[in-house]
């Protein structure tokens, strides 16, 4: 997710990743920052998928609700066209 810059600012963004630990767990990975300036990495474990899910949808709506997009990188709703498949 990012932000549209502003006349005098760069964009900021918040990359949201879910995974799967080797022990059965969840990590929700919340990675922000801007460009040219320090970028904040925090994690939560969650023992069951559905709550680490719950997580990750409150943080989306949370950033939508700042004025974040949503941008692709990958993933099972990507978008087709959207140039960011690998």
């Amino acid at each position: 997710m990012q932000t549209k810059p502003g006349a005098n600012e760069s964009p900021r963004y918040c990359h949201l990743i879910l995974q799967q630990d080797l022990l059965g767990g969840w990590t929700l990975i919340r990675e922000s920052g801007g460009a040219g300036a320090r970028v904040s990495v925090k994690r939560e474990v969650f023992l069951e998928r559905e709550a680490a899910e719950r997580a990750l949808t409150t943080q989306r709506d949370l950033l939508l609700r700042k004025g974040f997009q949503i941008m692709f990188a990958q993933g099972e709703d990507a978008p087709a066209g959207m140039g960011y498949e690998t």
